[in-house]
């Protein structure tokens, strides 16, 4: 549950019993954070927090040495391991662009699209032009999946079938 819906009751549909555990399960996530925030600012940048879909609390934060970036995320609801739950591992391919290498989670969570929007925020930061990926053969059982997560996120996806591969290709310019 989002805290907004707490505070002002607008989700009138929950009785009292639902909306305390809401709140229970809301003040050990915030618990969590803090405990996992304390873990990953020791070692990683933390980027920002932020929330799912499904009203879940994350951690993002990212390593960065001017020639990999590593935009990496982490749930509230379990410890830190020391391990992402999530991540997008890039290179600068040079000082306008910057090439996915992979994506790595579980998906359907709403985690790669927290991870993306980081991931163009970092490039908006360094005028960075172009985020660029490929598709490969190992990626062909899910293509569907691939190519709505790229379109939704405003890349240009080209594919060769009969190769099965394909390129993606974000502009700042195609964010409207």
């Amino acid at each position: 549950m989002s805290i907004t819906k707490l505070r002002t009751g607008v989700d009138e549909k929950k009785d009292k019993h639902e909306l305390k555990q809401e709140l229970e399960e809301l003040e050990f996530q915030v618990f969590r954070m803090q405990e996992n925030l304390k873990e990953i600012a020791k070692k990683w940048q933390v980027m920002g927090i932020d929330q799912t879909n499904e009203e879940k609390w994350v951690i993002v934060y990212s390593y960065d040495d001017g020639n990999l970036c590593k935009i990496m995320l982490c749930d509230c609801e379990t410890p830190f391991q020391g391990t992402w739950d999530f991540s997008i591992q890039a290179t600068y391919s040079d000082e306008n662009q910057i090439h996915i290498g992979d994506i790595k989670g579980e998906e359907n969570k709403g985690y790669g699209s927290i991870c993306m929007d980081y991931l163009k925020e970092v490039a908006f930061e360094q005028n960075i032009q172009y985020i660029t990926g490929d598709l490969a053969k190992r990626d062909w059982d899910h293509l569907d999946r691939l190519v709505h997560f790229y379109e939704k996120h405003n890349f240009q996806v080209d594919i060769d079938h009969k190769d099965k591969s394909g390129e993606i290709v974000w502009n700042p310019q195609y964010e409207g």
